[in-house]
């Protein structure tokens, strides 16, 4: 059987994902010269988080995905309970990621350590998160998802459109989000260091 077009999406956009919390790693170590820009870089990738993974890719598992896998695989709900509780985490944590971002931009170099210390726990447990879908959820998906359960997934998948994660346009309201992304993310997904 090939691949379904719903798990190379969501491969594709944890890469996405991979990519731009591996560039918030390397950013931590300060602004430089041009805070204006850091500052924008990392409240543009943050809000890439919320606005993509946040609320398309994790609602589309929790409420598709997921019990598609339990249904057909008991056996997994454990995993599938944490995994679904840890989405539930995921939008709080990005959202204290951005105000300790911002006290560290406002209040000063005395706010650094709060932020490099919450987001060096998130990018760890985010990156948990993704192994355990794709080494345990998304190999069992495959093997018991029947090729309904597949065109359904691929349809609602298909609608994602992160222009992170493929080939698909930057709408209008994105344009300066996705430039800011891209300025400073590492190859493959931009044209940082």
């Amino acid at each position: 059987m090939s691949i379904p077009q719903s798990l190379r999406i969501i491969r594709d956009e944890h890469a996405a994902l991979s990519s731009v919390l591996q560039s918030m790693l390397l950013l931590r170590q300060g602004p430089g010269e041009d805070s204006r820009r850091f500052f924008d870089s990392l409240s543009a990738m943050l809000l890439y988080i919320d606005e993509f993974p946040e609320q398309l890719h994790h609602r589309k598992e929790t409420e598709l995905l997921f019990p598609l896998v339990l249904r057909a695989a008991p056996e997994t709900r454990e995993a599938i309970a944490r995994l679904d509780g840890e989405h539930e985490k995921g939008a709080p944590a990005v959202r204290e990621l951005q105000h300790l971002l911002l006290a560290w931009r406002f209040l000063g170099a005395s706010r650094r350590q709060p932020f490099v210390d919450a987001l060096t726990r998130y990018v760890a447990f985010y990156r948990e998160h993704m192994r355990l879908e794709e080494s345990e959820i998304l190999l069992i998906a495959q093997a018991v998802l029947t090729a309904q359960d597949w065109a359904a997934l691929d349809a609602a998948f298909g609608l994602n459109q992160d222009p992170l994660a493929g080939q698909h346009s930057v709408a209008a309201d994105y344009q300066k989000l996705f430039s800011l992304i891209v300025h400073d993310t590492p190859t493959p997904i931009g044209l940082g260091a």
